[in-house]
């Protein structure tokens, strides 16, 4: 019996000689069968990479979003810290301060939420809640408003029903003024800057006077304002005195208008002796000379 061949036949050109190549059928299936067999794996290959990939950069994905909520989670964490220290020492304050004048739920007069929270603003200067719930008290001698009117009444409103006593209307030194309130130009940066009080000038050591009745709630020093004092007159009224040299006063002590609570200086950023004075309504900065009087 005849056996069967695949015969290749090369040809090598016009004048070479023809070429034979015999090759049984079971090689050249073999021969298929590795190139098929090659091919798969090579797909084969290259679709587990091309999955490979994928997954790494899915990780990778995953990895940063886990980090940015590990981040934005530590953030919330500080704040909800922070929220519930300042909750504590607020219940605590009010508590002591409840005590204080013996109110209990349903007898006596509330205690108004705005001296709660000047008390608790001070609460660390004064170092101490009792001192806290005795600023608290003394508060509440001359801020006889109801809060709620105070923080939703317009300035004009509260100027019209300031007591004269609370009314910072005298000049807490005598000299000129050589930086008014509003915009001007900074003379440090030389850019323009918003300021928020007036500058009087005055020597070094001149007597720095309370612009009216009230309690001092903050004293020391504060960055760029150097040694500074601010007075709550009620009403929502606080006044600052900034660039100080000395205080003679300390926190949580009732002053009267016109009584020295510290000196000129030139503490904190200043080009020279001067007073920076500024009158707050409710927390926002308005210009002194609506209230001194010539």
């Amino acid at each position: 019996m005849d056996r069967k061949y695949h015969i290749f036949l090369i040809f090598p050109g016009a004048h070479g000689k023809l070429r034979k190549i015999h090759f049984p059928p079971s090689l050249v299936q073999l021969i298929l069968g590795f190139a098929i067999a090659g091919v798969v794996t090579v797909g084969a290959l290259g679709n587990s990479y091309a999955h490979m990939l994928l997954k790494v950069s899915n990780y990778n994905t995953l990895r940063a979003e886990r980090e940015a909520l590990r981040t934005h989670c530590h953030s919330l964490e500080g704040v909800l810290t922070r929220a519930n220290e300042e909750l504590e020492s607020l219940q605590s304050l009010a508590a002591e301060v409840a005590l204080t004048y013996t109110f209990s739920e349903g007898r006596g007069p509330r205690f108004p939420a705005n001296v709660l929270l000047v008390a608790s603003r001070g609460n660390t200067a004064l170092g101490a809640d009792y001192s806290a719930a005795l600023y608290a008290f003394k508060m509440m001698k001359v801020t006889p408003l109801v809060a709620s009117y105070a923080s939703t009444a317009p300035p004009s409103v509260l100027e019209n029903v300031f007591d004269d006593s609370v009314t910072p209307s005298i000049w807490p030194v005598q000299g000129p003024i050589t930086g008014g309130f509003g915009q001007r130009m900074d003379p440090f940066t030389g850019e323009g800057a918003f300021h928020t009080g007036v500058d009087i000038a005055a020597p070094a050591g001149t007597p720095v006077k309370a612009a009216a009745d009230g309690i001092l709630f903050n004293a020391g020093p504060n960055a760029g304002y150097g040694i500074e004092a601010l007075i709550d007159h009620g009403y929502g009224v606080t006044t600052k005195y900034a660039h100080l040299s000395t205080l003679y006063v300390v926190v949580g002590q009732e002053v009267r208008r016109g009584q020295v609570i510290g000196a000129v200086g030139v503490t904190g950023r200043t080009t020279g002796p001067h007073l920076h004075y500024e009158v707050l309504v409710r927390g926002t900065p308005v210009n002194p000379a609506r209230y001194l009087r010539s």
